[in-house]
């Protein structure tokens, strides 16, 4: 969602606070500003609705440079996207604040304010917080010590980082429920919501734990923890690299991050399988003790993820683990009964979802046996919270719309599965095979990437229609969920997802000549059902858009199709997100939206 970036430095830091700005743009936003402490004590403060470039041309127009400053990309929650409502807000010049999160109390403490005598200029949660701090600052000049009050009186998530013309020589910072971390150089630090936007300026990384406050200055970094005590937190050396976030020469991330999959496959592979086994070791200790002991596993989840969860759920009852899949939101509100022995498992991309991050904090007041986590980055607050994790190695998704981090979710998944079946002690044969299926799924994925100009021109059949209808049955119906869902985020194109058996109860009132329906067709048991499903979309005139093992015979009339080689069963459903993920791409490039950055939407989803 939103993200921060902040500098304190012995050198103009503006340069280093856009590109961040621009390095956060995958994240999603409507407008971003920046504010700088210029040499003259002033804080400057530029604002702009729209991209980081629309920021940079008012830059241009009124240079401001300085050694301290703060800058934001906002995604709107409280009020519109308008100029008024981005960030930085001030509290007249007194003090500039940049915030992620959404403030639970901020009504009363806007009344309490207003009662005091502060204007407000915009519709934001974040501008109390500004006038908050300025008027603790009436009371305390000490900057942190004002921050430390201000914060006391927050309700909701936030990451804040707060400079003040009166102080040269410090930003300071504060995490509750959404990521923050300090990057360390020499003579100079950063703060940022994401380690992607520093990876310019450090490779040193201190990554905030929930309710820390941190004094952050050029030649010092404090963290205090939740109780205002000092404290020390670890250091950490990031394997990215700023070139890890470069498009190369693809037109968009989403098309490079679709052809990386074989690639970051074969990484999640690596190590973790070897000569028809499963290496487990690979897990760590932990895990196994605690995999030794599972008899059920309740997976929990948001949008992409959760999508990957259900396909999951066909894989682990199909060796006899018990499983139940939720979306986190909903979830994390409800009353739940927990059986003996249930692994509580989380799965995301960011490892910062607000929701599904809320639920594993509230599994720990329940009586799960303990929690897991998949996830593609290492130092998010999912892993570090989760009693275990299985890291996916998709790398950085710079595209709001997931690809290459679902395939490798599922693909971390079914080494979970692998792990369990032993222990419901299906056969060592049996194991090999679906280890062997594994083995082969990165070249499977290579051969349907070759399939990308054929699915461009079947693509033209999607241009000038406003709805589609994805059918699948078994773990093929969830692989049609996703396919709908890449479709309507980048595409705009309004599309549903339906078990294929479901479309006598309702679906085929939709369907005549206007309606696309997408299938997979793998050659699995359920076959001869889904073409009878099919027979009915075409007895009322839909036009059908399928893709199918090479060995499925199709009989049908007014249907494209595009055939796939001989695909192992169970790794299947991941090698057929493939060409859905092509279909939706170049049905977006028809369309003319923004592929990387569809509207409305942003890649970590931080606030409820």
């Amino acid at each position: 969602m939103c993200g921060i970036v902040g500098a304190i430095g012995r050198r103009n830091i503006t340069p280093i606070l856009i590109e961040g700005l621009r390095r956060l743009e995958y994240r999603g936003y409507d407008s971003a500003g920046i504010a700088i402490r210029d040499a003259g004590g002033r804080i400057q403060r530029i604002r702009s609705v729209g991209k980081v470039a629309s920021l940079q041309e008012r830059m241009q127009e009124s240079p401001i440079e300085g050694e301290l400053g703060i800058a934001h990309t906002r995604w709107a929650t409280h009020g519109m996207p308008a100029e008024r409502n981005a960030h930085p807000h001030m509290s007249g010049e007194q003090v500039a604040l940049v915030h992620n999160g959404i403030i639970e109390n901020h009504a009363e403490l806007r009344q309490e304010l207003l009662e005091k005598g502060y204007q407000f200029t915009s519709e934001t949660d974040t501008e109390v917080i500004a006038h908050l701090m300025a008027d603790a600052l009436k009371q305390n000049p000490d900057l942190l010590s004002a921050f430390k009050q201000a914060v006391s009186r927050l309700v909701g998530a936030y990451s804040l980082a707060v400079s003040s013309p009166d102080d040269p020589d410090r930003i300071v910072v504060a995490r509750a429920g959404s990521p923050l971390v300090v990057g360390l150089g020499e003579g100079e630090n950063f703060v940022a919501s994401d380690v992607f936007a520093l990876l310019g300026e450090t490779q040193r990384f201190i990554f905030l734990e929930e309710g820390d406050l941190a004094d952050v200055r050029r030649d010092s970094v404090q963290v205090y923890d939740v109780t205002g005590e000092p404290v020390e937190r670890l250091e950490v050396s990031s394997k990215l690299n700023a070139a890890a976030t470069d498009k190369g020469p693809y037109r968009h991330y989403m098309l490079k991050e679709i052809f990386e999959q074989p690639a970051v496959v074969a990484e999640t592979l690596e190590g973790r399988i070897h000569n028809g086994r499963l290496l487990e070791e690979s897990f760590g200790f932990e895990t196994k003790a605690l995999l030794d002991r599972t008899k059920r596993v309740q997976i929990i989840a948001c949008g992409t993820s959760y999508h990957a969860g259900m396909v999951a759920r066909y894989w682990l009852e199909e060796v006899g683990i018990p499983c139940n899949v939720e979306v986190a939101s909903e979830y994390r509100y409800r009353k739940s009964v927990v059986s003996p022995d249930t692994l509580f498992v989380t799965i995301s991309q960011s490892g910062e979802t607000a929701d599904t991050l809320a639920a594993l904090r509230g599994s720990k007041q329940q009586d799960f046996l303990g929690s897991l986590v998949i996830c593609n980055v290492p130092e998010s607050s999912l892993v570090r919270e989760s009693d275990v994790a299985l890291m996916t190695r998709a790398g950085p998704e710079i595209g709001v719309a997931s690809t290459k981090a679902f395939t490798t979710q599922l693909v971390a998944l079914r080494l979970l599965v692998l792990a369990l079946a032993r222990r419901q002690g299906v056969d060592e044969a049996q194991l090999k095979a679906w280890v062997e299926e594994l083995h082969a799924l990165p070249r499977q994925m290579e051969v349907v990437l070759n399939l990308n100009d054929a699915i461009e021109q079947m693509a033209n059949g999607f241009a000038e229609r406003s709805n589609a209808l994805f059918l699948g049955r078994g773990p093929f119906y969830p692989i049609a969920m996703e396919g709908a869902l890449k479709l309507k985020e980048i595409s705009y194109i309004h599309a549903e997802a339906y078990p294929a058996g479901e479309l006598k109860h309702g679906p085929l009132a939709l369907v005549d000549a206007e309606m696309p329906v997408v299938c997979a067709l793998p050659d699995d048991p359920l076959l001869d059902k889904v073409l009878s499903n099919l027979q009915e979309v075409r007895a009322r005139g839909g036009e059908l858009f399928l893709f199918s093992d090479q060995r499925v015979k199709i009989e049908l009339d007014n249907y494209q199709s595009l055939t796939l080689d001989d695909i192992c069963t169970t790794t299947a459903p991941i090698v057929y997100t493939v060409p859905l993920q092509l279909l939706s791409y170049h049905v977006a490039l028809l369309k003319g939206t923004d592929v990387d950055q569809p509207r409305n939407l942003a890649k970590s989803v931080t606030v409820e």
